[in-house]
């Protein structure tokens, strides 16, 4: 097998098939994933707007975010940080909620626990 040579081997960072990203799971190797929790979604779409991997789904005929493409979610915690609703979550003075707490419209929660 012939090896190539510097002038065959295309420039590092290229994207030479542009639209390939979905065929890559990278949802694989998260840690952390999201869930819905027990607050209800307004659908404001933030979580969509601000996810960077595109992995927010959303029922376009009736506006409503549907779940989590869990294929392609690195488990950032974006969406969970952005919402709007985990925000405004009823919590004791000085109290911090914890990233998987179930009151939460998005909870985080690590990947392979089972959702409480």
């Amino acid at each position: 097998m012939e090896q190539k040579g510097w002038r065959d081997i295309p420039i590092g960072g290229m994207i030479l098939d542009a639209g390939n990203a979905v065929e890559y799971r990278t949802g694989d190797w998260r840690a952390f994933r999201p869930v819905h929790g027990e607050a209800d979604c307004t659908h404001c779409f933030q979580c969509w707007l601000f996810c960077p991997d595109s992995s927010i789904l959303v029922d376009k005929e009736n506006e409503k975010m549907i779940g989590f493409d869990l294929d392609h979610c690195k488990g950032c915690g974006i969406c969970a940080a952005i919402c709007p609703v985990n925000a405004k979550v009823i919590k004791k003075a000085g109290e911090e909620l914890d990233r998987d707490d179930p009151r939460l419209c998005i909870r985080i929660i690590e990947e392979g626990k089972v959702q409480e």
